[in-house]
């Protein structure tokens, strides 16, 4: 089983940048999808980004697109989540995510493995 470890949270201000990161165990990890998800407080978990095992695809959520970058060392079994020119409407749990097979998808039914989740809070 994969297990991940996110960092990189804090508070910022809007129309700042953060960089997260997620650590992975596991000598496979080359071999999988990866993919990032936020949780606000009462709402729903939604996708935010993800990653095919070679990097060479990557899916982002609107709201994001053009201002969060997904990338991925698979030397250093590590995925990143780039996130500028943020709002206060990106406040959120974000979580990493693994799934056991080279594709992305949007769909958090098809992730198996979570992190613990790191806190970003975007003050107005």
């Amino acid at each position: 089983q994969v297990q991940l470890v996110e960092s990189g949270g804090g508070l910022v201000q809007a129309g700042g940048s953060l960089r997260l990161s997620c650590a992975a165990s596991g000598r496979t990890f080359s071999s999988y999808a990866m993919g990032w998800f936020r949780q606000a407080p009462g709402k729903e978990r939604e996708f935010v980004a993800a990653i095919s095992s070679s990097g060479g695809t990557t899916y982002y959520r609107d709201s994001v697109k053009g201002r969060f970058t997904i990338s991925r060392d698979n030397a250093k079994n590590t995925v990143y989540l780039q996130m500028s020119s943020l709002k206060p409407e990106d406040t959120a749990v974000y979580y990493c995510a693994v799934r056991l097979r080279p594709g992305p998808t949007t769909a958090r039914a098809d992730f198996g493995s979570w992190g613990q989740g790191t806190q970003v809070t975007v003050s107005s």
